[in-house]
């Protein structure tokens, strides 16, 4: 349940540069800070819907990257991300996982916080503009990582999609700056037995097999190797899950210079399987 919600301001420059990276539209979508609970915890979030509430909508859960408060999104970004999806015609659900930005609990990278991404599909319930019926979810770098982990129990999803998502923590402890970030940050908490457990390489014959799956990598990421994706797609071959894979050349992590392309191919996605 929602325990709060507020519309988030942003100041005349802002909105600028928001219409400059992400379109005029995005600001036209309303976005809010809210808080939810999840497992009896007080968690932070954000939920964003087009400014039209007179009709309904599907829904989409954004899967943020980063851990701890380390890619927590802010009122800024969320405005564009999410106003920007919004804009497509979705109410839009997310979560900075627990213990992240003054939420309750401690954010585990891929364990108990898997409950705070399911914990958003009850907030539907709260929205009359919300279509329950209809659910998609996206996610970047951990939030791909998440994406995949939730793919493994039962859900509502009717689509998914994931950029530069993490698939093997066990082969990337030496891969980049990013993973050795991530150990040194979790310590003993991360160990070998806890990696194995968030690797979905190591566990794709347990993911729903009818729901589709667009994979994004930049062939240039140097935070999480393009091969993750390359490996997780034979795996999906073997296990006969329907996806598609698109590599970008020169696409770094954040893929920055394919954003038009890969919005095309993101809205596309979701419109062919949730209108």
């Amino acid at each position: 349940m929602f325990i709060d919600r507020e519309k988030i301001l942003l100041k005349d420059m802002q909105i600028r540069m928001l219409k400059s990276a992400w379109g005029n539209s995005s600001t036209d979508s309303a976005v809010e800070r809210i808080t939810y609970l999840s497992d009896e915890l007080k968690i932070k979030g954000y939920l964003a819907y087009p400014s039209d509430t007179s009709k309904k909508y599907p829904c989409i859960i954004w899967c943020r990257g980063g851990f701890g408060n380390a890619g927590a999104l802010d009122d800024f970004i969320a405005q564009g991300i999410l106003g920007q999806i919004a804009s497509w015609g979705y109410v839009v659900f997310e979560t900075q996982y627990r213990g992240n930005v003054g939420g309750e609990g401690k954010d585990e990278f891929g364990g108990e916080d898997l409950n705070d991404i399911f914990s958003l599909i009850p907030l539907a319930d709260e929205l009359e503009f919300a279509d329950k019926n209809l659910w998609g979810i996206e996610g970047w770098s951990r939030g791909g990582m998440m994406t995949y982990l939730a793919l493994t129990k039962p859900n509502k999803f009717k689509v998914a999609i994931t950029s530069g998502g993490i698939t093997n923590l066990n082969c990337s402890k030496d891969e980049s700056t990013f993973m050795k970030k991530l150990l040194a940050h979790y310590g003993n908490n991360l160990d070998d037995k806890h990696c194995s457990q968030r690797s979905i390489i190591n566990f794709v014959d347990e993911m729903t097999k009818d729901v589709p799956l667009l994979i994004m990598h930049g062939l240039n990421d140097d935070r999480i190797p393009p091969h993750h994706s390359l490996d997780l797609s034979v795996k999906l071959i073997e296990n006969r899950i329907k996806h598609r894979l698109v590599m970008f050349e020169d696409g770094d992590h954040f893929l920055r210079n394919h954003k038009k392309e890969i919005d095309k191919l993101r809205k596309k996605w979701f419109d062919k399987y949730l209108k």
